[in-house]
């Protein structure tokens, strides 16, 4: 069986509290009074944790924190503020984490059929629940084909676009280097999921994903591995922007539409 799956052949969620190391055991313990704290009972739902402190693999002042709350309603304006300030009191607070990324949903959204295979899909497989109900009970199990393929990564031109402007707006290392390491990040999951439907698994490990891509594609193969080293420790030289934005995205754009197709569209906001 391949790595990722459950013994049904479904996705398997790859985090857990049991896997946090010991050194966040505090963290996020505060995380959940903070959480609590700073949205009113009658309007939040949930809490997760994801990415690398709930696999297990976070590095200790290295590593980020990575949290979704879910509200039972949209989140608004006040919502996102209150959000800012949970990110910056945490980052200030704990030497064990470098940054803090608070996303914002809602019940509606993370259960509606347009997100079943990409938000539905982060929440019940990439997400380990902090505090409240589990919305996984209420989602479907996932299997690596191409539906989950183009739901999650079938969008990555907008992205590109996106970078692209932000590369041209950049005038600091400390700019290319953000932009470097989102960049390479999305990138290398997108070159996983173009080829996770023959592989037949899943991972979130970036060496890895860019393995598994290279098996099939090996002559992007080099370019994905290096991809993967700039999506842990950025770089701010020209020449990693140069090859992620104007060679392997585009060139990963249209192999993905050619292969999956374009991700449903989402109603303008």
């Amino acid at each position: 069986m391949r790595p990722g799956l459950a013994p049904d052949g479904t996705i398997a969620r790859e985090g857990a509290l049991s896997k946090v190391p010991a050194a966040y055991a505090r963290l996020l313990d505060e995380t959940r009074d903070r959480v609590r704290a700073a949205f009113p009972a009658e309007r939040l739902h949930s809490a997760y944790v994801y990415g690398s402190i709930p696999r297990g693999t976070a590095r200790a002042g290295r590593s980020d924190l990575d949290l979704l709350v879910v509200l039972r309603e949209p989140p608004s304006a006040v919502d996102r503020a209150a959000a800012d300030r949970v990110e910056a009191a945490l980052d200030a607070d704990f030497d064990v984490i470098d940054g803090v990324g608070l996303l914002l949903s809602d019940v509606g959204t993370l259960l509606s059929e347009l997100e079943r295979f990409d938000l539905g899909f982060f929440v019940a497989c990439l997400c380990t629940p902090l505090l409240g109900e589990d919305l996984a009970g209420a989602l479907p199990r996932y299997v690596p084909d191409d539906l989950l393929a183009r739901e999650t990564n079938g969008d990555l031109g907008p992205a590109l676009a996106r970078w692209r402007e932000r590369a041209a707006a950049a005038r600091t290392d400390a700019e290319r280097s953000a932009l470097c390491r989102v960049a390479a990040r999305r990138i290398v999951r997108t070159g996983f999921t173009l080829v996770m439907p023959r592989w037949g698994g899943w991972t979130s490990d970036l060496a890895l994903q860019a393995e598994v891509f290279a098996t099939y594609h090996p002559a992007r193969g080099a370019d994905m591995r290096r991809a993967a080293v700039w999506a842990r420790t950025p770089t701010a030289a020209p020449a990693s922007l140069t090859l992620l934005l104007t060679d392997l995205a585009p060139w990963l754009v249209s192999t993905y539409l050619a292969v999956h197709g374009p991700k449903t569209p989402r109603p303008a906001a």
